[in-house]
């Protein structure tokens, strides 16, 4: 998924390097030869011509040199080594072909609307009309740093299946060790090094233990363990951001250490990935230069403060085009307390709602729904807890415990924020008229667990059914026509993968249909979710599958141990 760094870029850079000196050098032999006579150099009195020296130092030291010599030494190097899932599929099971190329289809980037998994509360229809939707979604338009393709294939893939590594940048926060990074640096890695500026040239640096991951916020906290004390750097308070302010970024783009670049906040709070995928996702845009490499280093303010973690880029080019964009500090301050806790997860509220964002919503649907300020609830999913409390489709939740909600954003922020098993004050208007519900958080990773076991056709509704937890699959019976045209017997279609899941690590994509498990014929999802509720932690479990679209590759195994 990852390179080290992009060799073809870089040959291509020396062989410009190359070019560039040999223009130099003609330039200077003609300047040698204009002044010669007949070919033989000409003789010039330079006796009166005074030698230079070299001036005393002068110290131009500003702000920004101050923060780059405070902030560095904490500034560290990510390289990760993994091994290709499709490597292991084809020496165990045979190759699972991806036809239409680039990524796995487990990767969050290659999945699309019908890849995400169904949400407790979140943005429902309409959201793509912001920038990344359509066909490509964001894999059309924001790249994570190791995005791009070169020589070694995509997301750093060696074109015969082998190691892949991954280069990127974090930062230590705490003298002990400890390390925020982004997830999508050692997403699936088999090993982790962290290399500090003292680490010798050459060395690897020292092997990191991972503490925990959020996908949600892109964030993942790793440790190392020294026999001393290490630099920290110092976190500010993002919220005090305003555009305009002067910012650093820190990192290591294309390879080169402590890169220091300077640029200003350009936009706050921005939104890259519409709909449920984007729920916590709420960037600081800036235009400092950051490039493949830079990702998981820190975005520094002028009093040389952390307020954000770089995570993603706008380009065409898999390079630099001024538009990056860094998770804020307070969110990742936020989930680093909870990875370094005794679960090290991340555990967020929801109530089991779906919701149209406002900026999708045209002024005549406040009007023929009497509201001007709140959250229209389009969904609400059985047996959960606004459904519990009598929430229905319609309803516009206008307040929380008193507090007027301003937007979808803020309805998500509050209740994620809240432990589950807590109670909240429900404030919504319903026909004109203004009502309140008692409304129970509940946890929101549990309800994508019971909601890929629920709602689907063919499937028992409630949030007790249990196999297709485990293994992270919502699936529902192969569409007849699709069966038809396949040529397809029996079998379960693919619809969602939960990110972190079983099946996450698998070379397994929404819409392919899934015929066998374990050797067992699958005739429709209640047969699956027998044999998936057989399933125990450490047994082999092995999938034979087909990809309706493309049957004349015939069936392919993809298989792994349940954690």
């Amino acid at each position: 998924m990852k390179v080290w760094i992009d060799k073809f870029r870089m040959r291509r850079l020396s062989f410009t390097f190359a070019i560039l000196g040999t223009l130099s050098a003609g330039i200077l032999l003609g300047s040698v030869m204009a002044h010669g006579v007949d070919g033989k150099e000409s003789k010039v009195d330079s006796s009166d011509a005074k030698p230079l020296q070299i001036p005393n130092p002068v110290n131009l030291s500003t702000t920004f040199t101050q923060i780059a010599k405070a902030v560095g030494p904490a500034v560290v190097n990510i390289n990760t080594i993994s091994i290709p899932k499709s490597a292991l599929t084809q020496r165990f099971h045979g190759n699972m072909q991806n036809p239409n190329g680039g990524q796995d289809g487990n990767s969050p980037d290659a999945q699309g609307p019908d890849g995400q998994d169904g949400q407790g509360q979140g943005q429902g229809p309409g959201q793509g009309q912001g920038p990344g939707s359509g066909q490509g979604s964001m894999q059309d338009f924001f790249n994570h740093f190791f995005g791009f393709g070169g020589p070694q294939g995509p997301q750093g893939e060696a074109p015969d299946g082998g190691e892949r590594e991954a280069l990127g940048s974090g930062f230590i926060v705490d003298p002990r060790g400890y390390i925020i990074t982004n997830n999508h640096v050692i997403d699936k890695a088999d090993k982790i090094y962290v290399k500090l500026t003292t680490d010798p040239e050459g060395d690897q640096g020292h092997v990191a233990t991972l503490v925990g991951t959020d996908k949600a916020t892109d964030i993942a906290v790793l440790k190392i363990t020294v026999d001393h004390p290490l630099p920290t750097v110092k976190l500010g308070n993002s919220a005090a951001t305003q555009i305009g302010d002067w910012v650093l970024a820190v990192g290591s783009p294309f390879g080169l250490n402590q890169t220091v670049t300077a640029g200003i906040i350009s936009s706050e709070n921005r939104s890259i990935e519409p709909g449920m995928s984007g729920e916590f996702q709420h960037f600081i845009q800036t235009d400092a230069a950051i490039n493949p490499g830079n990702s998981g280093g820190p975005l520094v303010n002028m009093d040389g403060q952390v307020i954000g973690v770089n995570t993603a880029i706008f380009t065409q080019s898999a390079g630099n085009e001024g538009i990056g964009f860094a998770m804020p500090a307070d969110t990742v301050i936020s989930v680093y307390n909870q990875l370094i806790g005794p679960e090290h997860k991340v555990v967020r509220g929801s109530i089991g709602i779906m919701f149209q964002a406002s900026q999708y919503m045209s002024s005549a649907v406040g009007r023929v729904y009497g509201f001007k300020n709140g959250v229209l609830v389009t969904s609400v999913q059985p047996g959960w807890s606004a459904a519990n409390a009598g929430i229905k489709p319609g309803d516009i939740v206008t307040s929380i415990d008193g507090r007027q909600v301003k937007d979808g954003d803020d309805l998500i922020a509050d209740i994620a924020s809240r432990k589950p098993g807590s109670k909240i004050t429900l404030g919504y208007i319903r026909n004109g008229k203004h009502e309140t519900a008692n409304v129970t958080v509940a946890d929101r990773e549990a309800m994508l667990a019971a909601l890929n076991n629920s709602s689907r056709p063919g499937s028992s509704n409630g949030p007790q059914q249990s196999g297709q937890g485990k293994l992270g699959l919502g699936v529902t019976n192969v569409p007849p026509e699709m069966a038809s045209k396949a040529n397809i017997q029996g079998g379960v279609l693919v619809r969602s993968i939960r990110p972190g899941s079983f099946a996450d690590g698998l070379r397994l994509a929404p819409g392919m249909v899934i015929v066998q498990v374990n050797r067992q014929p699958v005739a429709n999802v209640n047969q699956f979710q027998d044999l998936a509720s057989k399933l125990k932690s450490g047994d082999d479990v092995v999938f034979l599958v087909v990809d309706p679209q493309h049957p004349e590759l015939g069936n392919s195994y993809v298989g792994g141990t349940l954690p």
